[in-house]
């Protein structure tokens, strides 16, 4: 009887490390990188992807071009001060990023990060467990039969989104250790 909200909140804890897994970049270039980048323009921090169109024309680089020109200057200041170890190259009509190849060592270091998501995925799913368990053990109306299974119900749940993660833990890891 776990209920849906629970059930939610372990799919949302997938969501989000989704979202953050596809801000690591693997040495390809994915508009996903862009993300949580914001343009000063015209006094209002604005998401590059609102001012420009974002397009892969290779698969090392990214092309940005911008709605309005006249932001080109402020699209390439924040991708910049966004620190993603990428040289903006702004041509008078758009924004080229060519995304370098990544060294052994970096290659490593965001196979860390990736595995410090995919901890944080597992830490948020294991609070629903908790509030399902408790919410489960503090109703006085279930049988003690069926407050354990229900208690395994939400076990045997929590193991299937486990193991969602390591899959997609696994995935990023052998994209990102791609020569």
């Amino acid at each position: 009887m776990i209920n849906e909200e629970h059930e939610l909140n372990m799919m949302h804890a997938l969501e989000v490390m989704d979202s953050r897994l596809n801000t690591i970049r693997a040495g390809r270039a994915n508009p996903a990188i862009l993300n949580g980048i914001n343009v000063d323009y015209y006094g209002s921090p604005t998401p590059v992807q609102s001012l420009a169109n974002i397009t892969v024309p290779e698969a090392k680089t990214l092309m940005i071009k911008p709605f309005d020109k006249s932001c080109l200057k402020d699209i390439v200041k924040a991708i910049n001060e966004a620190n993603l170890g990428i040289n903006p190259t702004d041509n008078g009509e758009c924004v080229i990023l060519t995304i370098p190849a990544l060294t052994e060592d970096r290659r490593k270091e965001y196979v860390k990060q990736a595995k410090g998501i995919a901890e944080d995925a597992k830490v948020a799913l294991r609070k629903v467990r908790q509030d399902a368990n408790d919410e489960i053990k503090n109703d006085d109306s279930i049988t003690e039969d069926d407050e354990k299974r229900m208690l395994d119900e939400v076990q045997k749940l929590i193991n299937e989104y486990n193991k969602k993660v390591e899959d997609k833990l696994k995935e990023k890891e052998d994209e990102l250790m791609q020569f």
